[in-house]
């Protein structure tokens, strides 16, 4: 084989081989919030820069997505369910005398404090069963 055959291959490898940067937010959109939280991260990490934190004091809470919610009354996918309830009980008039969906249309606090788990169930799979993503956003 000749030589010059060989250099295409490893120049290629060789150009192939350099380390790109790589986009942690990947997912996230381009703009002020992404590039916030980049240069946050690239700042508390760095320890040659002023607000360098060592890694035990360094904290980052998230949740799910990555974003924080509120968990307190009650978290927002229970609000958007219960919220749903409402919005479909017109076409569903069985709901109206049968829980846990009379307790929700009724605005009926403490039945719905006392839900349990198979009762949010029920309303979750109501509300979101066939849901496209679009729709849920």
């Amino acid at each position: 084989m000749s030589r010059k055959f060989l250099v295409v291959p490893v120049a290629a490898v060789l150009a192939c081989s350099g380390t790109a940067p790589v986009d942690q937010l990947s997912s996230w959109t381009d703009g002020a919030a992404k590039s916030a939280i980049v240069d946050f991260v690239d700042r508390v990490t760095d320890p040659a820069h002023a607000d360098y934190r060592p890694v035990d004091e360094r904290v980052a809470v998230f949740d799910n997505d990555g974003t924080l919610w509120a968990e307190q009354p009650m978290y927002f996918q229970l609000v958007f369910a219960l919220d749903q309830v409402r919005a479909l009980a017109p076409e569903h008039p069985e709901w109206a005398g049968a829980d846990p969906f009379r307790a929700v249309i009724a605005n009926d606090q403490a039945a719905m404090a006392s839900f349990d788990m198979p009762e949010l169930m029920a309303i979750i799979g109501a509300t979101h069963s066939g849901m496209t993503t679009t729709d849920f956003r």
